[in-house]
């Protein structure tokens, strides 16, 4: 078996919360060696802030694979043992608001200065210039301020408030992955790191194509629920059933919204697959009235037969169970815990959780060691209240 693709590569990981934990949970199950860095006080306060739901909180889903060594980066001297161990690291995720790690002596000129080859990768949600780098914010901001939030809903109805944070786990996690890996793959090639200014406003806005789409087109955005893929046509989107469940319809194509009709048994509507206005509007309380004849259960045997882009919007903790996604062994254990596996396959890469999340601190020594630090340095620091 091959070693897996990032072994080798040592990470040290500065955030806390979210995104920055999820994406270097992702490099750390490709191999990576990921220290969590955490401060001598709380740490990271996901350890307990998360569990909102009960005993199990959101730290315990995107931590695992990591060691855990606590710092005082207050202190000289823990700003010193940080900079001991980045001058042989390869990457560093950091996620506090701009200027606040050149303030503690260990940003990006500083780590560059003793080691060249460093990526150095930081998330924010604004970015590191631009009026509103020094600002507050959570996903739901980032998601207003690109325009985005204004988009999700139905029409006529308040903005809806995805249960989904998707400028911080795929704006800002997979975002930064790309820039992470990208600038590895350039510095050992070329023998210099990068700096690598991810904003979590930026990463949603430049994938908002098809409010762009419009803008372009009719000079401003289509009212909400009223575009292509927002409630616009007959022909792509949700349809309750008889018992009050729903159905994801998106049979754009033309073989697919024609099985459609076959199935529903109303072949005058194939020509108004994308039908708007009035007319839309009419069609699709046609497709409402034919669905509502059925449940879900009975619908979702009739098109597990038919080609056309149908599915049933299923409740989470039934897609935990769900057939496809089991085969494709999406859930796994760890620790006791149930959680999200990595969301790729890599040939001659097998999944493994060889550590469970780190309780805070609890790899201290072991990673002073591994750096160089001598049993005495590690007393001293110990005594210091550095670690």
């Amino acid at each position: 078996m091959r070693s897996p693709p990032l072994a080798g590569l040592r990470v040290l990981d500065l955030t806390r919360l979210l995104p920055g934990p999820m994406a270097t949970m992702h490099l750390a199950d490709l191999g990576a060696d990921v220290i969590k860095i955490e401060d001598t006080g709380p740490g990271d306060y996901a350890r307990d802030a998360g569990a909102v739901h009960g005993s199990i909180s959101y730290f315990q889903l995107v931590n695992r694979n990591k060691r855990s060594l606590r710092l005082d980066l207050k202190q000289a001297a823990g700003v010193d043992a940080f900079m001991r161990l980045a001058s042989t690291a390869d990457v560093i995720l950091e996620g506090f608001r701009p200027g606040v790690v050149d303030k503690l002596g260990i940003g990006y000129a500083a780590v560059s200065a003793v080691n060249p080859r460093i990526v150095y990768c930081a998330i924010t949600g604004y970015g590191q210039d631009g009026p509103y780098r020094d600002r507050a914010g959570h996903d739901l901001n980032y998601l207003a301020c690109c325009g985005l939030l204004d988009q999700i809903g139905t029409a006529g109805q308040a903005p809806a408030i995805p249960n989904f944070q998707i400028g911080d786990l795929l704006g800002g996690s997979l975002t930064a992955l790309v820039g992470i890996l990208a600038g590895v793959v350039d510095a050992r090639q070329s023998g210099r790191g990068r700096y690598v200014d991810v904003a979590m406003t930026d990463a949603v806005f430049a994938h908002t194509i098809f409010p762009l789409l419009a803008v372009l087109g009719l000079g401003q955005v289509l009212p909400r629920g009223t575009d292509l893929l927002s409630g616009g046509i007959p022909s792509y989107g949700v349809y309750a059933t008889g018992d009050g469940r729903h159905l994801a319809v998106s049979a754009m194509e033309p073989k697919f919204w024609q099985t459609l009709c076959s199935v529903l048994g109303r072949p005058e509507l194939r020509p108004f697959a994308f039908a708007t206005g009035d007319e839309g509007r009419r069609v699709r309380r046609e497709l409402e009235a034919a669905f509502a004849g059925r449940s879900l259960a009975e619908w979702t045997a009739l098109f597990d037969e038919a080609d056309c882009c149908v599915s049933p919007v299923l409740r989470f903790e039934e897609s935990l169970a769900n057939e496809h996604l089991l085969a494709r062994q999406m859930i796994v254990e760890v620790d006791g815990v149930r959680q999200f596996a990595p969301p790729f396959r890599i040939s001659e890469l097998s999944f493994a959780a060889r550590l469970p999340p780190p309780g805070a601190g609890e790899h201290s020594e072991e990673v002073l060691r591994e750096s160089g630090f001598s049993e005495s340095e590690i007393k001293s620091l110990r005594t210091a209240g550095v670690i």
